[in-house]
């Protein structure tokens, strides 16, 4: 078992350019362990027993429901839930570079839906994955299944419902921000015999599920924003109205 310091000098030098392969020969630590570091570099018996709100004798909904509703938007998104041989789970949302706002935001929600648990960055070609391990993952979300979201049947559990029900816009900026974007799109009018351009913004959500795309616009329903679908697996937001509400409560990436 290595200390928490020795692991991070090991990532340290991975930061400084050296390779596995150098930093293993130099430190003497196996290549499997510093690659396992990139994913989680706390000790694996660090808050291995943290209180699951969903596995206690009544179980009850996380205690921060509204960070809970943004965070299961990402899931649903850009999220998946991968399991190890020792039984603890890694919850993993990609989060593109173009944004780094948005990494904060997922970082900060992770974090406070799982309050005892570490939140890592694991770098990859053009996006981070934020990650956090838990054994308590798939109580937390239990849409987590075999194979791919849009292969399977996507419910949510009637907790689940409460709180996006109570936290509708979380749960739409959380789909927004994973799987969505605001646009501007232009169009020309005839003014006064000339053509001029006109521009207009527009938020789109793109997902393959069904049920996720039903989930969306469900939720854009009872907050009252308009919508139409587009090319069977796109959602389009262009009314004015519609579009300024979505701004007061989603607004574009960052």
């Amino acid at each position: 078992m290595y200390d928490l310091e020795t692991r991070k000098h090991a990532l340290s030098l991975l930061d400084q350019g050296l390779s596995q392969n150098t930093v293993s020969t130099q430190t003497g630590i196996s290549r499997a362990a510093i690659r396992s570091w990139l994913e989680r570099i706390e000790p694996l018996g660090y808050n291995r027993g943290s209180e699951c709100p969903r596995c206690g004798d009544t179980p009850k909904p996380p205690d921060a429901p509204a960070a809970y509703s943004y965070l299961f938007g990402l899931y649903l998104g850009d999220g998946c839930i991968s399991a190890n041989k020792r039984g603890v789970y890694s919850l993993r949302i990609a989060c593109a570079d173009a944004w780094p706002g948005l990494i904060e935001a997922c970082v900060e929600a992770v974090q406070t839906v799982r309050p005892a648990n570490k939140v890592c960055r694991v770098s990859s070609p053009g996006c981070q994955y934020v990650t956090s391990s838990s054994k308590h993952w798939p109580c937390l979300f239990p849409q987590h299944g075999p194979g791919k979201k849009h292969d399977r049947r996507i419910t949510l559990a009637d907790w689940q419902q409460i709180i996006v029900d109570a936290h509708p816009w979380e749960f739409v900026r959380g789909l927004i921000h994973s799987d969505g974007c605001r646009i501007i799109n232009w169009t020309t009018r005839l003014v006064g015999g000339e053509q001029r351009r006109y521009e207009y913004p527009r938020y789109f959500f793109t997902n393959l599920s069904a049920d996720i795309l039903g989930l969306f616009t469900t939720t854009l329903d009872q907050v009252g924003v308009e919508w139409k679908r587009t090319n069977g697996k796109n959602i389009s937001v262009a009314r004015r109205a519609s579009v300024a509400l979505m701004d007061a409560h989603v607004g574009p990436k960052y």
